[in-house]
């Protein structure tokens, strides 16, 4: 048998470890303020970080409360939500965008307007685990794993968390935890409560 299924409950964040990443940011500098966003989408919406640097700003509806993967894994788009408190976060991110004068439309840029390299958050992730005195292994990855356990422990339909990871086998769902349809997806992770701070 594998120990697989082990070794990630070893790394497995908790939320309250999450939190202390995401103070690890800065709240002022305008990349702790975007660094913040990615973290919390990552968490709270389960998104791969490939398909956190290719959202584009009309991808994302904060009104709604719900994004747009155009190509995940395997190409495949999906419907996915955003809580309150993410959406405040990606909001300030906006507006910092706007004062900066960014005009591209990726939705998570450099402040030049550039793209970023999904392996930015390899460096990132261990600096603000250090910063934060989180001693686990930090990868973004690992948020996503959070978002599946959570979602199960929040009493989610297997169905609903493999829709909202975008998974097209339950299979790999039942490596995380689980999957469903995507109106009752949205709906069910759009109502979870988490607040910024």
């Amino acid at each position: 048998m594998s120990d697989a299924p082990r070794r990630l409950d070893a790394d497995l964040l908790t939320a309250a470890e999450i939190e202390r990443l995401l103070k690890a940011c800065s709240h002022r500098a305008p990349t702790g303020i975007r660094n913040r966003a990615i973290l919390a989408l990552a968490w709270r919406s389960g998104l791969r970080a490939s398909e956190i640097t290719s959202l584009r700003v009309k991808d994302v509806s904060l009104e709604d409360g719900t994004l747009v993967v155009q190509r995940g894994k395997g190409g495949k788009r999906r419907v996915g939500a955003i809580d309150a408190g993410t959406a405040a976060l990606i909001s300030r991110w906006l507006e910092v965008r706007r004062k900066r004068r960014i005009r591209s439309d990726v939705l998570f840029c450099t402040l030049r307007g550039g793209e970023l390299d999904p392996s930015y958050f390899r460096h990132l992730l261990p600096r603000l685990a250090k910063r934060a005195g989180i001693t686990k292994r930090v990868h973004l990855h690992g948020l996503r794993h959070r978002f599946a356990v959570e979602l199960v422990e929040e009493g989610a339909p297997l169905t609903t968390v493999r829709d909202l990871l975008g998974h097209s086998s339950a299979a790999t769902t039942s490596r995380y935890l689980t999957r469903i349809g995507a109106t009752e997806a949205v709906a069910f992770a759009r109502a979870r409560e988490w607040s910024s701070s």
